[in-house]
């Protein structure tokens, strides 16, 4: 019995002498909404980049064909199948960036009273050009986003 005293009271020294140190190792604590910001933003606006994904990708296809220096022939016949590619990829970068948004959903929840942030789970909507592209306060409007380019 006095050796489990004994035990316990030098744990708990060592926690007094280590709850300082810790202390001084922990940095200022302040939310951070922006993994659930961006949950938000990629589920609301990630339906609209797959239902816009025909419009996005014809505009790419003309803005790469009067880049490059090709002859008409290549041009006509890259660009029936490039819409027809780009628009399968834009479409489908829409459904990933809302299922990106529902998997962020939870960490979002989690970790809103802490500072930490998760990396986004899908990060070409991010970098990516788009079609509406508004930062209004806390909350970014950016749908129609290429995710060819």
């Amino acid at each position: 019995m006095l050796l489990s005293i004994e035990r316990s009271t030098r744990r708990r020294w060592l926690a007094a002498a280590l709850l300082p140190l810790l202390l001084l190792l922990a940095g200022p604590a302040e939310a951070s909404p922006d993994t659930l910001r961006r949950a938000f933003q990629n589920i609301i606006f990630g339906p609209i980049d797959g239902a816009l994904g025909p419009v996005v990708a014809t505009r790419a296809v003309y803005n790469g064909l009067m880049n490059v220096d090709d002859s008409n022939a290549v041009r006509v016949f890259y660009a029936v199948p490039g819409v027809g590619w780009n628009s399968a990829v834009c479409i489908g970068g829409g459904v990933l960036r809302m299922l990106s948004g529902a998997l962020e959903l939870v960490p979002g929840i989690v970790l809103l009273p802490f500072e930490a942030d998760l990396d986004p789970l899908f990060a070409p909507a991010e970098r990516s050009d788009a079609l509406v592209w508004e930062d209004v306060g806390d909350f970014e409007i950016k749908f129609g986003v290429n995710y060819v380019e």
